[in-house]
């Protein structure tokens, strides 16, 4: 085979052609690198804009849909038409798990409550951990497997998408507006800080966005991330317990029902249900991890 002219030097010594990251990854050589440039994650500055954009946009959407001051779905005088419906349906919720006999969350509810401490946990749990985790997630993936990024990021704002749909629809309030039944809304308790719904925030807040459950949903998505693409055990185990551990959260702070967890889980199944229709390929292609290592050695 030949030498192409512009690997011979002057003297027609051979010298090697020296190939960039950059331009392997934009696929100037070879089939495999231009699969690469189809999955590559956007320049960071775009995806910053976008991710806020489509936050604001969610969160006026949100917060639009029977947004309101907190209520008190034992105080039926006090309350709306919006808020008496909202509170009506998750009445028959509980009644419902409790036919079924899966109706544990208020004890669960009431056992942490009685403990300020581990109180204290569950509420900054339920505050702060939702957003963080996710955010420092997708940090890792656009950083460390950018091929992955596009079709995970996807399939998370698909998800979102969905669970405005139940928003809208489907007004729901969480168990800790059932103070008639005995739930505690754990941080109004302690005068804690920390929730969207509940204290001085609760204005700007829709009060009654319980299902699907977005904390479900995300922390799942999370463990996703990191069982599939962590190397590292320790990592894929934290993947494993985080949604577990939110699930119980939600749950002993009075946020949600069990069926609100699992309409997450169901609103996350259809967000990567919507991103495989849309870009044709699964939101994780480890096989393109591998190329990327081969073709790196």
């Amino acid at each position: 085979m030949s030498t192409p002219p512009d690997a011979r030097g002057a003297r027609g010594e051979h010298k090697p052609i020296r190939r960039t990251p950059r331009a392997a990854a934009e696929g100037r050589w070879g089939v495999l690198p231009t699969r690469w440039r189809l999955r590559r994650s956007p320049r960071w500055w775009q995806e910053i804009l976008f991710i806020l954009i489509s936050y604001l946009l969610y969160g006026q959407v949100r917060n639009n849909v029977g947004g309101g001051v907190a209520a008190d779905c034992g105080a039926r005088n006090t309350l709306s038409d919006l808020q008496r419906e909202a509170c009506g349906r998750a009445l028959d919720i509980w009644l419902f798990e409790k036919r079924i006999g899966a109706g544990f969350e208020l004890a669960m509810n009431n056992y942490v409550a009685d403990i300020e401490w581990l109180a204290h946990i569950a509420n900054y749990w339920y505050a702060i951990a939702h957003f963080l985790v996710t955010v420092g997630i997708l940090v890792w993936i656009y950083k460390w497997h950018p091929l992955q990024y596009r079709g995970l990021r996807t399939a998370l704002y698909s998800t979102n998408v969905v669970a405005l749909l139940g928003y809208t629809f489907y007004e729901l309030a969480p168990p800790r507006m059932l103070t008639q039944i005995g739930f505690i809304d754990t941080i109004v308790l302690y005068g804690q800080w920390g929730s969207w719904g509940s204290g001085g925030v609760a204005a700007v807040s829709n009060q009654f966005a319980a299902m699907p459950s977005m904390h479900v949903a995300w922390s799942t998505w999370v463990a996703i991330a990191l069982v599939r693409l962590s190397p590292t055990t320790w990592a894929r185990v934290c993947g494993v317990v985080y949604p577990l551990a939110t699930f119980v959260v939600i749950v002993v702070t009075g946020n949600h029902f069990w069926l609100d967890a699992l309409g997450g889980l169901v609103a996350l199944w259809l967000g990567f249900l919507i991103q495989r229709v849309l870009s044709g390929q699964p939101a994780v292609d480890i096989h393109l991890e591998e190329e990327r290592a081969a073709t790196a050695l």
